[in-house]
Formats: C-alpha cells, sequence, structure tokens
C-alpha cells in the first residue's frame, strides 16, 4: 500500500488549485483522477477577472484559446442590457490539462471507488493511505459519497440540470450573450463564443422547479435552438448532452477532521449566475491554506454571488429559486 501526506480526488481546477499549492510548499501529495488529461468536459467555459487573479494566469502567455469580451448582453423579458465589463472565455478541455500539468503534482490515472477513514487519515481502495484527504471529484464525488453524504445531504432545491453543446463555428458576435427566464425557464440561456473559432450555447435551470410544475428541459432547449437558428443564424450541429450540479447552501459543511471538499464535491456554485470554476479555484487554494497553516477551511464568501452580493445578486438569486422553501440565505 502506498503512504502519501495528501491525496486530492479529482484534477479539475479545484482540485489541480489545490494541488498547486501544496507542490509549491514541498509537501509530499498524490492527485488520483478516473480519467486521462486532456478530457472531454462539459461547460460554458466562462472565466472571471478573479479566476485570472487567483491562479496568477499570464494571459499572454497561456498557450491556449483564451478570448475576452468587453460586454455581457443581458435578455430579460424582453428588455436587452449591454453591460460593458471584462470576462473571459476557454475550453476547458485544454485549460484543465494546462492547469493540472502546470501544478506539477504527481497525476495516478485511478477510479477511486472506496474510501473509509482509518485513524487520523484514510485509505483508498486498499491501495493508498494519507493523512489529509481533499475530495474534488465534482458532483458526484467519492468522498462526499463515503465521508459527508450524511453531515452534507445534497439540497434538491438548489440542483441545476443543464444542457449544452460545444462546436466549431466561424461566429462573429465577439460578445457573450444570455436570455433570462424565457418562457418561464427558471435559469437561463447562453451564448459562450471560445477563441479560433469555437462556440458554446446552452441552457440551465433549477430542477425541482422544472419537475414540479411538469416542464421539459428539453422543450426549451428546443425553443432557444429556434432562436439561435432564426435571430443569429446559427444552426446547432447535433443533440445537447446533459449534466447537473448544485448551487451554494447555506451553511454547507465542506470539512470533516481530516478530509475537505471542494469546489462541486462541496456544490459551491454560485446562487446567482451558476457560476463554478471560480468558487472551485477558491475553495482548493483554501484547503492547501488550511491544511499547511493548521487553521480554519473558511468558505462563508465563496460561491455567495457572481455579481457582487448586491441588490443585483439578490433579486436574480429570488428569481431563480422562488418557490423552494426554506431557501438558504446567502452570506
Amino acid at each position: 500500500m502506498r503512504s502519501v501526506e495528501i491525496i486530492v480526488v479529482g484534477g479539475g481546477p479545484a482540485g489541480s488549485s489545490a494541488a498547486a499549492r501544496l507542490v509549491a510548499a514541498g509537501v509530499d501529495v498524490l492527485l488520483l483522477d478516473r480519467e486521462r488529461f486532456p478530457r472531454h468536459k462539459l461547460c460554458a467555459g466562462w472565466i472571471t477577472p478573479r479566476v485570472v487573479s487567483d491562479l496568477g494566469i499570464d494571459v499572454a502567455a497561456y498557450p491556449h484559446r483564451f478570448l475576452s469580451f468587453r460586454r455581457l448582453h443581458w435578455y430579460l423579458k424582453g428588455v436587452h442590457l449591454p453591460v460593458p465589463c471584462l470576462q473571459h472565455s476557454i475550453r476547458r478541455f485544454e485549460f484543465d490539462a494546462w492547469l493540472l500539468e502546470r501544478s506539477g503534482v504527481e497525476v495516478v490515472h485511478h477510479a477511486v471507488k472506496d474510501v473509509r477513514a482509518d485513524g487520523e487519515g484514510f485509505v483508498i481502495d486498499g491501495e493508498y493511505r494519507c493523512r489529509y484527504l481533499i475530495g474534488a471529484g465534482g458532483t458526484r464525488c467519492p468522498v462526499h459519497r463515503a465521508l459527508f453524504r450524511d453531515l452534507a445531504p445534497r439540497e434538491r432545491a438548489l440542483q441545476t440540470a443543464t444542457l449544452e453543446i460545444e462546436f466549431p463555428y466561424d461566429w462573429r458576435d465577439p460578445d457573450c450573450r444570455l436570455w433570462f427566464f424565457e418562457h418561464g425557464l427558471p435559469g437561463y440561456s447562453w451564448y459562450v463564443p471560445k477563441d479560433r473559432g469555437w462556440l458554446n450555447v446552452g441552457i440551465g435551470a433549477v430542477a425541482l422547479r422544472l419537475k414540479e410544475r411538469g416542464d421539459d428541459l428539453r422543450e426549451h432547449w428546443r425553443r432557444f435552438a429556434e432562436k439561435l437558428d432564426d435571430q443569429l443564424g446559427i444552426r446547432v450541429p447535433e443533440e445537447p448532452t446533459g449534466y447537473s450540479y448544485y448551487l451554494r447552501a447555506a451553511g454547507e459543511a465542506a470539512r470533516r477532521g481530516n478530509a475537505f471538499l471542494v469546489g462541486d464535491a462541496a456544490g459551491l456554485a454560485t446562487r446567482d449566475l451558476c457560476e463554478g470554476i471560480g468558487p472551485a479555484v477558491q475553495s482548493g487554494q483554501r484547503a492547501a491554506a488550511a491544511i499547511l497553516g493548521g487553521g480554519e477551511y473558511d468558505l462563508r464568501d465563496v460561491g455567495a454571488a457572481s455579481l457582487g452580493g448586491g441588490w443585483i445578486t439578490r433579486a436574480m438569486d429570488w428569481a431563480i429559486h422562488r418557490g423552494e422553501a426554506p431557501r438558504p440565505a446567502l452570506p
């Protein structure tokens, strides 16, 4: 059985951010992932300036597709609001592999099945032993399933359902576009261009609200695809792929002794725009800092909001989640 000080389960932005801090500190750390990188990853691929700053990315030196847009176009109840801003897009299969390689962590291709506490440490599949464990395996993280399911059960009211597709497309519009609450959708749809002729379009909504209303996300997708064709001249080449994840809950437990949850494993996507990459990076870095410094693992301000936490955030949170009871309060 191999023994190391720290094992990270999952090599996405949360896991690689934690691993990078730990490797830089000279700690004995191993990362396990069931997939080989680069790997396909469904995601709109929108990243904020804070993500760039938190990761210390030199945009000019980034070797893959990286697009900056200067406006976000919001469409709400027939009103078009072009909002000046600076945001970015990447392709996740490139971005994640680059972050993981840059971290310098040793990566083992291994699908984690069994996680057991063993004194102050943990044993994984009878093959690996560690003192500290970081669960970064996304919504279905085996660390959450084994150690946190009773402590931090998933809140169905905060589960999102998503359909999206990313494909080569010679776009002419370099700005990101977001359509909110169309046809009663409890969520929004998006157009996110990518560098060098790629485009991501998708639709997401609160799953429980769809179910309670007898609504069908694929019917909303059909309407969205028709809009893209009729209004923007974009014909989606194939059927979208679906996935789900959880938004930020109040008081979610993300530490149990020497075990930590980060990113989607902890359910940290923002409540207003459902953004997950920023909270993943922040939580990964904070888990590493808590291990290295022996301090508190504080996530109270992580995943709270993409829009600053003011009245716009609260209005968006209410509009997406109204009708669910009880709703956790934002920090």
